[in-house]
């Protein structure tokens, strides 16, 4: 067997659970892994709408596009409350009327970006850019609000911009669940036990993370765009949980509701694929 394709944000998230498995620290559960790839998440959304990597990180937006060749692991999720994408504009404006607006999205198929056309569906003056360049655009003033996500979430004051809303907090007050944000999807035709396996060797990877997280920080913060390790710390502590370790049953339901509401919104395609991995 070839060694697996694999795929993952250069966030700090991502690069905590993965850094283990990318340096073969933990028990990888018999399997090779090619080297990873890292990537901004919507150029991974992209790279799974073409069925590139047999292993990747995905928005749980893009996932709804390719359920018939993806399904998700029990390892390796971003789900969680007080953690989702925020609404910003300039704080020296004020933004009433959202329909009029032109808002910056980190990339079309986004977590953030679906999340937004469901709290906002009459804003469609949409633009699509790095998760990176948005706090830029919004304090230039070349759009008149942005969603950022990512380490934006804790700095974005110091870009002279406020909150107009929190995103994720709207989907909990809206919902009662969990904002599900992303995952690590598997190829279906990897098999059931190669698959098993992905998963067994990510859950690893996490747990040998939190149990040595200062031997993962050099990596963390070569890669991250921003290198304050309170920022860092700040970034794992929200978005690394306990539905990182285990989806389970309450982080699958919202996961479930969130695919839903993008289908009766005409966002995502209609489809019964299961969402697990087996």
């Amino acid at each position: 067997m070839n060694p697996l394709t694999i795929g993952y944000s250069p966030c700090p998230n991502d690069t905590y659970i993965f850094y283990a498995l990318a340096h073969g620290c933990c028990d990888l559960a018999g399997l090779q892994f090619a080297l990873p790839l890292l990537e901004d998440v919507e150029t991974l959304n992209d790279w799974a709408l073409g069925h590139r990597l047999d292993v990747t990180k995905i928005s749980f937006h893009a996932l709804g596009h390719v359920l018939d060749r993806y399904c998700v692991l029990h390892a390796g999720s971003a789900l969680g409350r007080g953690c989702g994408p925020l609404l910003v504009t300039r704080a020296d404006r004020k933004l009433t009327r959202l329909e009029n607006a032109r808002i910056a999205i980190p990339g079309r198929f986004t977590t953030a970006a679906l999340l937004f056309r469901m709290y906002a569906p009459r804003c469609t003056d949409l633009v699509a850019m790095r998760f990176d360049s948005i706090m830029e655009a919004v304090r230039s003033g070349s759009v008149d609000g942005g969603v950022i996500i990512h380490e934006g979430r804790f700095t974005y004051g110091q870009m002279g911009l406020s909150c107009l809303q929190d995103l994720g907090q709207w989907w909990e007050e809206t919902t009662g669940h969990p904002i599900p944000l992303g995952c690590i999807a598997a190829r279906r035709d990897l098999g059931a036990d190669c698959i098993s396996r992905i998963d067994a060797a990510i859950k690893n990877s996490i747990e040998f993370a939190m149990a040595r997280p200062e031997q993962c920080l050099p990596y963390i913060r070569a890669h991250s765009q921003e290198l304050a390790e309170t920022v860092v710390k700040s970034h794992i502590d929200l978005y690394v949980n306990s539905y990182s370790l285990r989806l389970g049953a309450a982080g699958q339901a919202a996961v479930a509701e969130f695919l839903r509401r993008g289908r009766d919104a005409g966002i995502l395609p209609v489809g019964d694929w299961p969402l697990m991995a087996p």
